[in-house]
């Protein structure tokens, strides 16, 4: 960036400070971010399924096992579910209803239930083999080579497990972490869910320690490249032991953090690299508990904001001319979501302790942590350079073609017959046509880094929607709804 853009961006960014009305309606966004998990749902669907268009699928997912998967999420525009990410969606809508129960208001029930269809889910896979975890269903490289309905699947359900031969500490890591995070949702309204919720948090994060390794070497292909665990599996026994000692208060997931030495810096966190989470979930120990002793992982929650502000010295975050933190091309927004999320429970965090801290001789207050999230999210929900909401059904401009089976073919109720593993591409998937089907709340992988989206449905690292870009969002909306 040269000194007169620097300028400019820097002028841009001190006027975020002074919105005083939003200009987006967050509550009506908010509702939206919620019910999309219903259009993502595997399994049998109750009578009050918002989204009319999806029904029943994968009720024999787990039978080549002969165990019961049934239920859970696809995790995106395919059919497939893959543990990996729904566990991390698990754990940041858990994690969203913590932190804002007050303001998501009558929505807190609707979080509730987007939890418990992953959860139901996420406890056969934990309990139903002793020794083994369950995680995934659906062959991906087959399931990629076709475009049908859920509720038509031809191809075979796989099941795919990790074992003390197989590790996967990464998956069994998130894993118990959405658990663990789960429990604390459901301790006030369900105590008998909650106390299994962590009875079984504490079993598989006993397993993602005692036999250590990277579901990736264990799985290879069935993995890779889909949800390649790139950032090993440290992360995730930070994440999940930080989890734990949330929901337990037990010192001895506080001493296996020590004695992990996970001191890695980053700039980043996604489904795949936890640390900038687990360390502003453990500043938590320093801002609202006033415990010296978390110290650390409040300098390192502040080393991450300080390489996310754009005005920061030691920033390494690009932004876009219409000012979106911009990090990777492919699926961008699934990172603008989950860093937007620890900047509001950043913010949060400083607000109880009454604090502020510096980039070099910048100083953050949590106003200016609140006021760029403020921006991100209005971004995508229209206040770009194209006028465009990257959340379907939200506004009047919004995605009408994304990479998505069930909302790109014809419904059951319009199209009673099946659609055969490759029935779907002509002329639906190869078509300039709308989707039939809205997939309410969406949020697409977003515009590439010239703020520009093409909102073509074969472009599928733009277009396709998935169930953690959502699920990091709902925070930040709920949080800005309240305000």
């Amino acid at each position: 960036m040269d000194f007169q853009k620097g300028v400019s961006f820097f002028l841009a960014f001190l006027l975020w400070g002074n919105i005083v009305q939003a200009n987006q309606n967050y509550k009506d966004a908010l509702a939206k971010s919620i019910l999309f998990f219903q259009g993502q749902r595997s399994g049998r669907f109750p009578t009050s399924n918002g989204i009319p268009w999806r029904a029943i699928s994968g009720l024999s997912d787990g039978s080549l096992a002969h165990v019961n998967l049934v239920g859970g999420y696809y995790d995106a525009g395919d059919n497939v579910k893959f543990n990996f990410p729904m566990a991390y969606t698990t754990t940041m809508l858990s994690w969203s209803a913590l932190e804002n129960s007050k303001p998501l208001g009558p929505q807190l029930e609707n979080v509730r239930e987007a939890i418990r269809w992953a959860t139901d889910y996420l406890i056969k896979c934990a309990t139903a083999t002793p020794g083994v975890l369950y995680v995934g269903v659906g062959d991906p490289n087959v399931d990629h080579k076709c475009w049908e309905r859920p509720e038509d699947m031809d191809t075979v359900r796989t099941v795919y497990s990790v074992s003390r031969t197989k590790p996967g500490s990464d998956v069994a890591g998130e894993t118990a972490a959405a658990l663990a995070a789960a429990s604390l949702v459901f301790r006030v309204v369900d105590s008998k869910y909650s106390k299994l919720l962590l009875r079984t948090a504490k079993s598989v994060f006993q397993f993602a320690t005692q036999y250590r390794g990277s579901y990736s070497d264990s799985l290879g292909s069935a993995v890779c490249p889909f949800y390649c665990s790139y950032s090993g599996y440290k992360d995730e026994l930070l994440w999940g032991a930080a989890w734990l000692l949330r929901a337990t208060k037990d010192a001895s997931y506080r001493s296996f953090i020590n004695s992990l030495g996970a001191n890695d810096a980053t700039d980043i966190f996604s489904w795949d690299n936890k640390y900038a989470g687990a360390r502003v979930l453990l500043s938590r120990g320093s801002l609202v508990a006033n415990d010296k002793s978390y110290e650390p992982f409040r300098q390192q929650a502040q080393d991450f904001m300080c390489k996310i502000l754009p005005n920061s010295p030691s920033s390494t975050t690009q932004y876009t001319k219409g000012g979106l933190m911009f990090k990777l091309a492919d699926n961008n927004l699934q990172y603008v979501t989950s860093i937007t999320f620890l900047l509001t429970t950043y913010a949060k965090y400083m607000k109880s302790a009454k604090t502020t801290f510096n980039c070099g001789n910048i100083m953050v207050t949590p106003n200016t942590l609140i006021n760029l999230a403020r921006k991100q999210v209005d971004y995508i929900l229209g206040d770009n350079p194209m006028k465009m909401s990257y959340m379907v059904g939200y506004g009047a401009n919004y995605p009408r073609r994304i990479h998505h089976r069930g909302s790109s073919l014809p419904s059951l109720s319009t199209h009673p017959q099946t659609f055969g593993c490759e029935g779907g591409f002509q002329p639906f998937y190869y078509t300039s046509n709308p989707n039939p089907n809205i997939l309410t709340g969406a949020i697409v992988g977003g515009p590439n880094q010239n703020d520009f989206f093409p909102d073509e449905r074969t472009d599928y690292s733009h277009s396709e929607p998935a169930t953690y870009i959502n699920a990091a969002m709902v925070g930040p909306l709920a949080y800005l709804s309240g305000r």
